[in-house]
């Protein structure tokens, strides 16, 4: 579908639900280019407390704290739209199940081979990691590359994504920890699926939201009543009222405590405001909706405070105000980009929105090539203040420069 950058406020106030706003992109795409430099900066010291991620044992949240909710907001701010455009293409539920189900494989997969990669044993694989980690990742994008409906070529795309497949089978089977590595099994052992990184992460809260949201979709209230009843696990959660979500691994229970499921259902709310097919269609009663959301929200994360501020406990006044947040900043570029039509200002951001999954991978694939290259000059050379904050600047820059060239050289991941 296609987005009517310029269109009048008239056009954009009888939308329906089936409208894709260029706001998502851009959102996604800002979000996008915060994950790249913060990560990179994670490597840098000597700054200000606040450019960090903060410690489990501190009541406090930064800015960083708040890209990984952001990332689980937008996802839920596009459900509605993926999961409708699906079934007019396909009415079959069952096909639409399988969507979700290779789906929410596919981001464990990857999250697997992240999270996994650092520590393989390269004796035992006969691998160096860094170059397991580039077989698998590049036969992941052969298997999940959108190649196109082009009949001449359909052989050949069949058999690059079968190629693509056996290859990311065949580095699962030869992966092997190595000795003597912090948190994981013993050397020699197979994957460690405790922690399967920020896209396994997403895989199983997507799971989890699709199992509620899927068979509700047809009521208004739906998205509303989830939203509050996972925020209501992770405030119950947190005062140790219950304590099964801590004990049960992601596999048999992805709601966990209910934090990150509550921010996906936060932009299915969302997404009902502004997309969904109610009687409050003018621009200016979404907008009250959606201000009244986000900042009910950050009341209620205030409110919660005793019950702590961590990113790393997933407590719910992090939850709540990621999402006022996320919410807020969503509603003014509804207003910036879809009602008076500006949007050449993000242009650096929109091919990130718009190729979300390569450009994620591209820092990764970037560091195991260094890696595997023994290339260790600009992590030595620009890891102390601010010059390793403008190395983070310009690194930024480049990731997204190579995910604008790929994209219009029809390089593009899709899940």
């Amino acid at each position: 579908m296609t987005t009517q950058i310029d269109a009048p406020i008239k056009s954009v106030a009888t939308r329906t639900a089936t409208t894709r706003l260029a706001s998502i992109d851009i959102l996604r795409g800002l979000t996008m280019t915060v994950m790249i430099f913060v990560n990179e900066l994670a490597g840098v010291k000597g700054l200000p407390w606040w450019n960090y991620h903060m410690k489990a044992d501190v009541d406090a949240m930064t800015y960083v704290d708040m890209v990984f909710p952001f990332f689980l907001f937008i996802v839920g701010l596009s459900m509605p739209l993926a999961i409708a455009g699906r079934l007019r293409r396909n009415p079959s539920l069952p096909a639409l199940w399988m969507h979700v189900a290779v789906r929410t494989a596919a981001l464990m997969v990857l999250g697997l081979i992240l999270a996994n990669a650092d520590g393989g044993d390269a004796g035992r694989m006969m691998l160096p990691p860094a170059l397991w980690a580039i077989v698998a990742l590049m036969g992941a994008a052969l298997f999940l590359n959108e190649y196109g409906e082009s009949p001449r070529y359909a052989t050949l795309h069949r058999w690059l994504r079968v190629v693509g497949f056996a290859l990311v089978v065949v580095m699962f089977a030869i992966f092997r920890h190595a000795q003597g590595r912090a948190g994981w099994r013993e050397s020699g052992s197979w994957l460690h699926f405790s922690y399967p990184e920020i896209l396994g992460l997403i895989g199983y809260t997507y799971l989890a939201v699709a199992l509620l949201y899927i068979p509700t979709r047809r009521w208004l209230w739906a998205p509303f009543a989830w939203f509050a009843m996972m925020a209501t696990l992770n405030a119950v959660t947190a005062a140790r009222w219950v304590t099964f979500p801590q004990r049960i691994p992601y596999y048999f229970w992805p709601f966990s405590n209910g934090a990150m499921a509550s921010i996906m259902f936060a932009g299915i709310v969302t997404s009902v405001i502004f997309l969904g097919a109610h009687r409050w269609q003018s621009p200016a009663r979404k907008t009250v909706l959606g201000i009244s959301f986000g900042v009910l929200s950050l009341v209620a994360g205030w409110l919660l405070t005793p019950l702590g501020i961590s990113k790393i406990r997933a407590t719910p006044t992090w939850s709540l105000y990621s999402v006022g947040a996320a919410v807020l900043l969503f509603t003014a570029l509804y207003w910036i980009c879809d009602i008076y039509g500006k949007t050449r200002w993000a242009f650096f951001a929109r091919p990130a929105g718009s190729n979300t999954l390569t450009t994620y991978l591209l820092p990764d694939l970037w560091y195991y090539i260094l890696a595997a290259a023994g290339i260790h000059y600009f992590e030595t050379r620009f890891g102390y203040g601010w010059a390793g904050v403008s190395y983070c600047v310009v690194f930024t820059a480049f990731i997204l420069s190579v995910s604008a060239l790929l994209t219009r050289g029809g390089i593009r991941l899709r899940l």
